[in-house]
């Protein structure tokens, strides 16, 4: 069995996390870190563990106790804390934070899709932002392609969850509720990690990805919806992106645009392709805190250590 630690536990990512490690076949918890909820049980902060565990988060841990640990603290929390670990060299490290997406510190880049056989190997993954998974999933066979030559341009929508379990000014029900609104235009973070990603594929990729971000008024997924010109016809394009996700554990292609109710509650990715007179139209459909975050996570520790990449993952869709 897999013994795992979890920094961070109180947060949507961390509950995600825990629900579905009760529930992989090689995995045992070690530990929850929590400073906030130290001594309390897991299920008086995680909706869905009751009758699966009786852990309580912890203040003080041993490393030594486990096989890999799951950083879920917020952005800027995990480089203080490897800084300030003395790490037992057999660890493994999965980062689900952005400080080292840019594959610092010896980290890999933790999308399947791009990078699998590197994690394969890899002590230590950085798991990629939510949006930037449902946009590179995108843009990911033209770019591998050499076929990215003009601008994109990207609107996606996302639930409430996207925005953490503190609640803000944006995020509670009054606000939320029957509403929708843009937020970072053309800055938001993810940006970085996207055009860093898919100018390793094609180095000659210079122009704009000019992003638009939505909040929507549903907890969980999201929706991205881009376009650029492209030379491809139709079928062209839709054998280049079956091709290149062919084999993919989770990322399927669709003849139908594809609405959020058949992927939420699980890690796959569907995409749909379609050309309008010289523009290439994808969507892309993902669950923000699973295929977007702990799903790909436990994806990336089914890679690490050897197994099928489906397990702990066999989820059912909400459909309704």
């Amino acid at each position: 069995m897999i013994r795992v630690g979890i920094i961070g536990g109180a947060g949507y990512t961390a509950g995600e996390l825990l629900r579905l490690l009760v529930n992989h076949p090689g995995v045992e918890l070690g530990f929850v870190h929590s400073t906030s909820h130290a001594g309390d049980a897991l299920t008086e902060v995680h909706a869905g563990l009751d009758g699966q565990t009786g852990l309580r988060f912890c203040a003080e841990y041993d490393l030594q106790e486990v096989d890999v640990v799951f950083l879920c603290s917020a952005h800027g929390e995990s480089r203080k804390w490897l800084a300030a670990q003395q790490l037992p060299e057999s660890l493994r490290i999965i980062d689900l934070a952005q400080d080292f997406r840019d594959e610092s510190e010896g980290f890999v880049y933790g999308l399947p899709e791009l990078c699998r056989e590197r994690i394969r190997a890899a002590r230590r993954v950085a798991n990629p932002g939510c949006f930037a998974t449902a946009i590179q999933l995108a843009l990911l066979p033209l770019a591998a392609a050499g076929l990215l030559e003009d601008e994109v341009h990207v609107t996606g929508i996302t639930g409430s969850t996207g925005a953490g379990v503190k609640p803000s000014a944006t995020t509670h029900f009054s606000w939320r509720s029957d509403n929708i609104s843009v937020y970072k235009c053309f800055t938001h973070q993810h940006l970085l990690e996207i055009g860093r990603n898919l100018r390793q594929l094609q180095p000659s990729f210079d122009r704009d990805i000019n992003f638009v971000p939505m909040r929507g008024d549903f907890t969980r997924g999201i929706l991205v919806s881009l376009h650029t010109r492209c030379r491809l016809d139709e079928r062209e394009a839709r054998l280049l992106y079956g091709d290149y996700y062919e084999g993919a554990a989770f990322t399927l292609m669709t003849e139908q645009y594809p609405d959020l109710k058949r992927v939420v509650n699980t890690n796959r990715a569907l995409l749909h392709v379609a050309r309008y007179g010289d523009k290439l139209h994808v969507v892309s459909v993902i669950d923000n805190l699973l295929k977007g975050a702990s799903g790909q996570a436990v994806q990336n520790l089914n890679l690490m250590f050897g197994l099928d990449e489906r397990e702990g993952l066999r989820l059912k869709a909400s459909a309704f």
